[in-house]
């Protein structure tokens, strides 16, 4: 990560807020959120740190943050978390305060409040009444926060909205508990905030982060990327809006706009969920534009959205697009029609997405005036993902770049056919020959629940080849039976050192109703041989017929008669 121009370190709540350091969350970054659910798990995480034999400190993860002046910083991400401590802060002082006005060492007491006030909240010069805070928040937020909570005005008589509302109730909810801990101990609340001058850490001592400082947006999408690839959760879809939205203020806009823009972005998240917008915003670009990376989208944004106009029209195109990219990614939400829904329940299964930008373009341009041809197209992805992805398992950057070229003659109205898209997938169309031995040897882990799945349906779809039958793979009422069994015990000739390596090969895989799966347990293939005889599945009575006992040539030999079928199955006609 070194060509981020990145700077790493680990740091406590005080050192983030002392020595003269302040921070700012962006404007137009998402608004104050914790519940009290949130609240109450940092608390107890605290509290756990004051329990005998407790540890030393408390892990709050990782920040990002951006240099934007002398000791000045942009809080990319991490807000929620140093918002939440500052008001834990904020009710200290508060009970402080209260402790004062009971009468108990006041002036004293005063001065605590103002010592913990200058150290992590800021201070008010007594000439000007001009505030220097160490945090501001966001446009909707900051105002509440630095006019009533700071100031510890009532708070109650002047929320306005919902995360003015959650910041008044953290404040409430840290005071209360602070108030039932300690009373009117003013000693043992300083200890638990700020610790003592011998060296007894406080709270803002225990709580420590991981500092991330960068240089610009594009490093900070960059760095979240990368986390993200590791799982650590942060929040992209805020640094793509307040990058859009910082075009829109500096270009002049209306009160009116920001109000549109904020209800149309919510909008597309509320759909769809923030961390599917940056996969969703690249699936959108990509079916108009060149391909980018995953890795080249905030880039490219940034490169290609410069105005105000240029931004309500990507963000009003993401709000009409946004329905249909759920739809494909959960076709319950959609009215789709029985073979459509057969289709991309299908896909589904075959855990890819280089698909989406091509079945974006082909809805706008042909759902609502040739349907047929989109359902055609449905057809072409499923059987092309089904050999190209799921048995041959190939590269798939060739792949997208065809997808794309296809998106993109779509939206510009250069292809207006299924038949033309059919010729331009011929290369992804992977010959009889490549995807029969591909498949004669093809084997899943059916331990996997995604992979459990795809076994059931590619066996349907075999029995429904052999038999004429249809059955609903999402049903329970049948399961996968491995002829030689998952768990096998001892080191019968039944079940060969080699089967180990062969358990998992499709061609030991067939179906059974779900009870008799479970009354055969791990019986050996001589026992099952007469319940297989009866079952209602043509590709399972078949067996023995065809073979009456089981070892390796068997299984292989049933494996290639089922890459037989496969072939006629999975088929498309140039």
């Amino acid at each position: 990560m070194a060509n981020l121009d990145l700077k790493i370190e680990n740091r406590n709540f005080r050192q983030l807020l002392g020595n003269g350091i302040s921070y700012k969350i962006p404007e137009f970054q998402r608004d104050y959120s914790w519940t009290i659910n949130e609240l109450e798990d940092l608390w107890l995480d605290i509290l756990s740190m004051l329990d005998e034999g407790g540890e030393s400190g408390h892990y709050m993860g990782y920040i990002v943050l951006q240099l934007t002046g002398n000791k000045k910083f942009t809080i990319i991400d991490g807000q929620q978390r140093i918002t939440s401590i500052t008001l834990l802060v904020l009710a200290a002082i508060k009970n402080l305060y209260r402790i004062a006005e009971a009468g108990i060492d006041s002036e004293n007491n005063k001065k605590r409040a103002e010592q913990l006030r200058n150290s992590y909240i800021g201070f008010i010069d007594i000439t000007t009444l001009i505030q220097y805070p160490k945090l501001e928040l966001n446009r909707h937020n900051n105002y509440y926060y630095q006019n009533n909570i700071v100031p510890l005005r009532l708070m109650s008589l002047t929320r306005k909205n919902s995360s003015e509302e959650l910041l008044g109730q953290a404040f409430d909810w840290f005071y209360t508990q602070l108030e039932a801990k300690f009373g009117n101990d003013w000693h043992a609340l300083m200890l638990f905030i700020d610790g003592s001058k011998d060296g007894q850490e406080g709270v803002t001592d225990k709580l420590h982060f991981t500092v991330m400082n960068v240089t610009n947006e594009l490093n900070a999408y960059n760095v979240f990327e990368t986390l993200n690839s590791r799982g650590v959760r942060l929040s992209t879809t805020d640094l793509l809006k307040n990058y859009l939205f910082s075009i829109v203020d500096k270009h002049g806009a209306h009160i009116s706009e920001f109000e549109l823009l904020e209800d149309t972005w919510g909008k597309v998240v509320s759909t769809l969920g923030s961390e599917s917008l940056p996969v969703y915003l690249r699936s959108y670009w990509n079916s108009k534009n060149k391909l980018i990376r995953a890795n080249d989208l905030f880039k490219t944004i940034k490169k290609e959205i410069c105005n105000k106009l240029e931004v309500f029209e990507l963000v009003r195109a993401m709000d009409s697009n946004a329905v249909v990219f759920s739809a494909i990614q959960n076709p319950a939400v959609f009215k789709w029609d029985k073979e459509e829904l057969v289709y991309l329940t299908t896909i589904l299964k075959f855990n890819i997405g280089q698909h989406i930008p091509l079945l974006l373009a082909a809805f706008n341009m042909l759902f609502a005036n040739n349907r047929k041809d989109f359902d055609k197209i449905l057809r072409y992805i499923t059987v092309i993902s089904f050999r190209y992805n799921v048995i041959c398992n190939r590269q798939t950057h060739e792949q997208e770049v065809i997808y794309n070229k296809i998106a993109m003659g779509l939206s510009a109205g250069t292809i207006t056919s299924a038949a033309e898209v059919l010729v331009m997938l011929k290369p992804l169309y992977l010959d009889d020959k490549i995807f029969g031995d591909a498949f004669a040897r093809a084997s899943f882990d059916t331990y996997n629940s995604k992979n459990r799945k795809l076994v059931r349906y590619i066996l349907l779809e075999l029995e429904k080849q052999l038999s004429g039958n249809e059955y609903d793979f999402e049903s329970d009422n049948y399961s996968i039976e491995h002829i030689w069994p998952q768990n096998y015990q001892g080191q019968s000739e039944e079940y060969p050192r080699e089967a180990r390596e062969l358990i998992n090969r499709l061609g030991n895989m067939t179906l059974l109703d779900a009870t008799e799966n479970r009354d055969l347990s791990n019986e050996l293939y001589c026992q099952k041989k007469d319940v297989y005889a009866q079952s209602r599945f043509q590709i399972t009575n078949s067996i023995p017929v065809h073979y009456h006992q089981w070892n390796t040539a068997k299984l292989e030999s049933r494996q290639e008669q089922m890459a037989k079928l496969a072939t006629a199955i999975w088929k498309l006609t140039f």
